[in-house]
């Protein structure tokens, strides 16, 4: 049985996704050091020895990263890989899941880099759609682009060490091929005859810093109630679960979505957890019944500005196959754009 699952596990990821100090000032990149002087929280920050919490001013990982993406362009030009790589703890550890094995210190991640970006030199760009407000980590939705055309998109992880350097990364493009409603039926073959599990107890609580529902959902009151994980999303509530082509709408849609993956056997079981206020990122791994080997995958959630509640989603998972077949395929035909389907350039607004 043990056997028959690993297979499916195999199946179901390898094509298809489930629906989560002042020194550091002189290593930083040039576009972010002259930023300093107008932002001194973000010196103090560095000068008690990073880490903690700044409050809602500059947020330290979420400005790090935006300038390494945007001003040192880290995944499209040799320099910009470099001044990545020098923010980079010794022991950082990189997990490109779309790789066999994560790349494990400074030097190995900058070459790795440095190989993506000489890759796509000239032949496509990289947009930063969404970002998280966190300070100690951060998480970010991209998209490749190629003139008047856009592609493959993805999702990354950030997070920073004390002294504020990148001490963890996790990336995630999308997979190519979406399933739809396969992976469900997969999921549920996998799991046949998983014994229910009593409800999760938990105390409720009402959080509205990004960070904090997200926490709340996941430890607190998954396997428990679905009732009590709707209240927190909102009636325009966006969900884009890259299984599915098409985003799903509304309160009924991702009602209906979570009651169908609710199932004996399937655990979701969160990770890592930025410190985002209006908008969080976080890493999880999912857990089949009994089965030794777990998907990883990551969120991003946004709340709305008013009634605090989710009013964005987006899931994206490893594939088990890596490369996966067809993403490795598609970027050696289209390196630009890493998929065989390009849409127009703006047509999916925020990367949706």
């Amino acid at each position: 049985m043990k056997s028959f699952q690993r297979l499916c596990i195999l199946v179901v990821s390898a094509c298809l996704v489930v629906p989560m100090a002042t020194t550091y000032a002189f290593l930083a990149p040039l576009s972010f050091r002259n930023n300093l002087a107008k932002n001194p929280s973000i010196v103090n920050w560095m000068s008690s020895g990073g880490g903690g919490d700044s409050g809602v001013g500059v947020r330290v990982a979420k400005e790090l990263v935006r300038s390494l993406i945007e001003e040192e362009q880290c995944f499209t030009t040799e320099s910009g890989a470099r001044a990545f790589g020098e923010v980079c703890a010794a022991n950082i550890v990189y997990e490109d899941c779309y790789e066999s094995q994560p790349f494990v210190g400074r030097t190995p991640v900058s070459e790795y880099l440095v190989k993506k970006a000489l890759a796509r030199k000239g032949k496509g760009g990289f947009r930063l759609d969404r970002i998280s407000d966190g300070n100690n980590a951060c998480g970010f939705a991209w998209t490749w682009t190629s003139g008047e055309e856009e592609g493959l998109r993805g999702t990354t992880f950030v997070e920073l060490n004390d002294a504020g350097e990148i001490q963890y990364v996790r990336e995630i493009p999308e997979p190519i091929y979406k399933p739809g409603d396969l992976t469900l039926e997969l999921l549920r073959t996998v799991t046949a005859g998983a014994e229910p599990r009593p409800p999760v107890e938990y105390e409720p609580r009402t959080p509205t810093i990004a960070s904090e529902v997200a926490k709340y959902l996941y430890n607190d009151v998954q396997g428990s109630s679905v009732d009590e994980a709707m209240r927190f999303f909102d009636s325009s509530i966006v969900y884009r679960d890259f299984n599915y082509e098409e985003v799903l709408n509304g309160k009924e849609e991702v009602k209906k979505f979570i009651e169908d993956f609710s199932f004996p056997g399937i655990t979701f079981r969160p990770q890592r957890f930025d410190d985002g206020i209006d908008s969080t990122c976080f890493t999880w791994e999912v857990v089949l019944d009994d089965a030794p080997d777990t998907i990883k995958g990551m969120s991003f959630y946004e709340l709305d500005p008013k009634s605090r509640l989710i009013s964005y989603v987006r899931d994206v998972p490893e594939s088990a196959i890596k490369p996966p077949i067809i993403g490795k395929l598609a970027r050696q035909l289209r390196p630009g754009l890493g998929v065989f389907k390009s849409v127009k350039l703006g047509s999916r607004p925020g990367g949706m």
